[in-house]
């Protein structure tokens, strides 16, 4: 898989080509603040190599699923979600997938309904 995808907003963003409310970034993870917030906490978690989508993982992604995941708990406590958050990836276009760059959304601060969607 290439590490980076030129067409990709979120590739650009992570090559620092459009600019972003970063909160967090290392050699594999990168996380900023959503420009359309649905919720009081927003964040976009997402891998620095381009993977289109959570379908596309494999089996040797397992470290870099790990990091987002460890990342994402971190930033939730951060942001005081003690009360809880929700982590949200869509899949494909029918699931409201707007970016082919795998994220995920960090969502709090406020009570979430269910079913979403």
């Amino acid at each position: 898989m290439d590490d980076r995808d030129p067409e990709c907003l979120f590739c650009r963003i992570v090559a620092g080509e459009i600019p972003s409310d970063r909160v967090h970034e290392d050699d594999d993870v990168v996380a900023f603040r959503d420009i359309n917030p649905q919720a009081p906490t927003h964040v976009l978690v997402i891998p620095r190599r381009h993977i289109p989508d959570a379908h596309a993982l494999g089996a040797a992604d397992g470290p870099i699923l790990a990091r987002l995941f460890e990342v994402t708990s971190r930033l939730a406590d951060e942001a005081g979600l003690a009360n809880g958050y929700r982590v949200v990836t869509n899949v494909g276009p029918d699931a409201g997938q707007t970016v082919f760059h795998l994220h995920f959304h960090l969502l709090g601060g406020r009570t979430m309904g269910w079913p979403p969607g």
